[in-house]
């Protein structure tokens, strides 16, 4: 990943508490949209401890009252992306009308919109090696989306060992979404539009796509 995120090292949590001395309840969302704007705005490197706490007003150790850890902050911020990835998944996939290879045309291409509209979140909810978290269940929230594509994959091509060729197809995807945020699918190409590269790339995993 371009923006290096590391765990940070273990600090005593200062005391955080309202006026009653009890830790405000709205905190921890509070700490979760101050990381996800903070994501957006400047990558996934800003995404310190600190800099969330000070962004959300708070001491530098009331993080840690609900978040021992910084992988489960980040954790959480990747919740949200996969969240949203998620309702995108859902208004595709349950598209009835249309026929499953047409469905996945459209899931790969709102895949694609997804990353470029969001490229910091999309660059760390894919850091699994990062996203250790098993308070939070984070795989529980993405394996289901690729449960989608599995599916898919296997109404359109019955017979296939489906789960090798959704991989297959996804690796393909993210490659795409890769090289372009790098500029090098664009210098490789002469052209900035991934229509093309969709279709083809599809095509190869698929079979081609007449008649959809």
């Amino acid at each position: 990943m371009s923006d290096s995120v590391s765990p940070e090292e273990p600090e005593k949590p200062a005391p955080e508490s309202t006026g009653a001395g009890k830790a405000d309840p709205d905190l921890r969302t509070r700490l979760v949209d101050v990381g996800v704007d903070l994501l957006a705005r400047e990558g996934a490197g800003a995404l310190t401890l600190r800099e969330i706490a000070r962004r959300a007003g708070v001491s530098h150790g009331a993080p840690r009252r609900y978040f021992p850890t910084h992988l489960e902050l980040l954790s959480a911020i990747a919740q949200r992306g996969f969240a949203r990835l998620g309702a995108r998944v859902a208004a595709t996939a349950g598209a009835d009308t249309a026929g499953p290879r047409a469905r996945l045309d459209e899931l790969a291409a709102r895949y694609l919109d997804f990353a470029a509209d969001n490229a910091g979140m999309y660059e760390l909810m894919f850091r699994h090696d990062l996203l250790e978290s098993g308070h939070l269940r984070l795989r529980d929230t993405s394996l289901p989306l690729f449960g989608v594509l599995v599916d898919l994959v296997g109404r359109v091509r019955p017979g296939c060992d489906a789960r090798t060729v959704a991989g297959a197809l996804w690796a393909n995807l993210h490659g795409i979404v890769q090289l372009r945020r790098w500029g090098s699918l664009q210098l490789a190409t002469g052209s900035d539009d991934l229509a093309p590269l969709l279709r083809t790339a599809l095509d190869a995993h698929l079979g081609p796509g007449t008649g959809r």
